[in-house]
């Protein structure tokens, strides 16, 4: 596993595809903020949960100057299904091999129940106009986190 990101790093540079099988890469977004998620898995409850609160968010975001992306290791055609499923709005990206996940240290040991293995760890790293890690935030809770962002980061909600 990768070192953990810090403040001022330059955030790894991506390229992956999104739901419709598109590439989409960080450096298309030099110019604005994004906020990258890593999730686990799509169609999951707090996945679900989480994906969900940034759509209900985005315009919110988007008006602040932040661009969303989520990352997790699912197929594009899952997240395709993901995003019907759920209506999300939210740009999801396919990083099968988990070449970002580890590139962003979102990737490694975890342990649940007891039991410890190697999976996804519920990320979110923003990225600054600049393409400098601003803020790298790591075992996040999916329930809250969109609120919590929103607050850490100052932005105004309607």
């Amino acid at each position: 596993m990768s070192e953990r990101l810090q403040p001022g790093d330059t955030a790894p540079a991506f390229t992956l595809p999104d739901a419709d099988g598109n590439q989409v890469s960080l450096a298309d977004h030099l110019g604005r903020k994004v906020i990258v998620y890593f999730y686990p898995a799509a169609l999951t409850p707090g996945c679900t949960k989480q994906a969900c609160d940034f759509t209900d968010n985005l315009e919110v975001f988007a008006d602040s100057g932040y661009d969303v992306i989520g990352i997790s290791p699912d197929k594009p055609a899952k997240l395709g299904k993901f995003r019907e499923a759920e209506d999300l709005k939210v740009t999801l990206l396919a990083d099968e091999d988990h070449a970002v996940l580890e590139a962003y240290a979102a990737y490694g040991e975890k342990v649940n129940y007891g039991r410890t293995y190697q999976g996804v760890i519920r990320s979110t790293v923003i990225v600054d106009e600049e393409g400098k890690v601003e803020r790298a935030l790591y075992n996040v809770k999916a329930t809250g986190h969109v609120a919590k962002l929103l607050r850490d980061l100052k932005i105004e909600t309607a």
